[in-house]
């Protein structure tokens, strides 16, 4: 685990209320200023990591993004802490410090200044280079110049008009953004094919999404309008996974703020983006709070995978699948089909994991009392039962599970019990 931001108090109150996983004022303050606080720690990084060379020319790259947010600083904001900015920093400080491999991409330092200059409407003159014959504007899209060679570009340079432009395409409902054109959307080929995002979609692509976006968001309004709202506020970007991915979501760290997610029919997006942006929650989180100091070893049972996890990877299923377990109590108390049984075998699954979680003994004193609010929120779900007895098949049900993986894996035995 990387050692947490420092300046950050986390209350007992608002420990409590991120634990259970609903949504709370406090809780998504708190993330949204643990991943500003984290950007612009990264962005300075990248600033006095630049070679003497290059110095000079990010420096005036943040001389222009300095100069847009006198103008209009809510849209630099947008632009610095968009989740593929942060891949870009992440990735560039990890290069720049390197002693082999690909140089930084220091030149998309002046994209996301040009960009800013341009969402701020101010009078400027910048000259980039485009890759591959393509210039990434972050937030607004990407610019494909007639002619290779450096572009020199002016507060008139965006037109979504020109057929050289290619927009960003926004989502219905708000400002998240469908994001198939950023190169920096998601991290490089060295991560594993179930997170490549996919290709540039056609119209038709778009228009789906557009569809099954919307009809997710009617049915998270409908069943559970806090979490509705709390996704409003904690998602900017979605990113289409590529073809062949055996995920139905994903959060990367680095991309705080977006979910990487294929297509899928609305009730099944609505759980994927509930259970996702729960794992975006516990990263910020654990940037500022150590919850555990254990390694990376698999070793743990989770009843929602095959293989093994470590107590981190335990963690965060735990965390998430609670979410879904309210999210489908609430969508089940307002009739929706299907949705007991799903309550029921998730609740389950996540009951039979948190004694483990709690007795940890490498979880901190935060960590302690982080699952024990994590249980008292599994817990009082007994106050809305599903009807008959649901919940005790389910729970019989997993622990037949449990008792198979011990058998597969029969070394790692202790780590399933609770």
């Amino acid at each position: 685990m990387s050692a947490p931001l420092t300046g950050f108090a986390v209350t007992s109150a608002t420990l409590g209320a991120l634990a259970s996983t609903e949504p709370s004022a406090g809780g998504t303050r708190l993330v949204s200023d643990i991943r500003r606080s984290k950007r612009l720690v990264l962005l300075r990084g990248v600033l006095d990591a630049a070679p003497g060379g290059r110095a000079g020319e990010a420096a005036d790259h943040w001389a222009l993004l300095e100069e847009a947010e006198r103008h209009d600083p809510e849209a630099v904001r947008d632009v610095l802490h968009y989740p593929a900015t942060g891949v870009w920093a992440e990735e560039t400080l990890r290069r720049l410090h390197a002693p082999y491999g690909p140089p930084a991409d220091l030149g998309h330092l002046g994209a996301l200044a040009v960009a800013a200059a341009l969402r701020s409407g101010i009078a400027f003159k910048a000259t980039l280079r485009p890759v591959h014959g393509r210039l990434a504007l972050p937030t607004l899209g990407l610019l494909r110049p007639a002619r290779p060679g450096p572009l020199a570009l002016t507060e008139g340079s965006w037109d979504p008009e020109d057929p050289a432009t290619l927009a960003l395409h926004t989502l219905p409902g708000g400002r998240t953004a469908l994001d198939d054109l950023d190169p920096y959307r998601a991290p490089g080929p060295a991560h594993p094919a179930p997170v490549r995002p996919a290709r540039r979609l056609t119209p038709k692509g778009h228009k789906r999404w557009d569809t099954q976006w919307s009809g997710a968001l009617t049915l998270l309004d409908r069943y559970d309008t806090a979490r509705a709202e709390e996704i409003g506020l904690l998602l900017r970007s979605v990113v289409p996974l590529g073809g062949g991915s055996r995920s139905s979501g994903a959060t990367l760290p680095a991309a705080s703020g977006s979910v990487l997610a294929r297509p899928q029919a609305p009730p099944a997006l609505a759980a994927t983006l509930v259970h996702e942006v729960q794992h975006g929650k516990l990263t910020a989180l654990a940037d500022v709070l150590t919850l555990h100091t254990a390694d990376r070893t698999p070793r743990h049972w989770a009843p929602w995978r095959s293989d093994p996890r470590p107590l981190e990877g335990l963690l965060h299923g735990a965390y998430a699948h609670l979410a879904l377990a309210g999210y489908w109590q609430r969508a089940a108390l307002y009739g929706a089909r299907g949705a007991w049984a799903q309550h029921a075998r998730i609740r389950a699954q996540v009951a039979a994991v948190l004694p483990v979680l709690h007795r940890h003994p490498q979880l901190t004193a935060a960590g302690r009392e982080f699952t024990a609010a994590m249980a008292a929120a599994e817990r009082a779900m007994d106050d809305l039962p599903p009807p008959g007895d649901q919940h005790a098949v389910a729970r019989r049900a997993v622990d037949r599970e449990r008792s198979a993986w011990c058998a597969q894996h029969p070394e790692l035995a202790p780590f399933a019990q609770g």
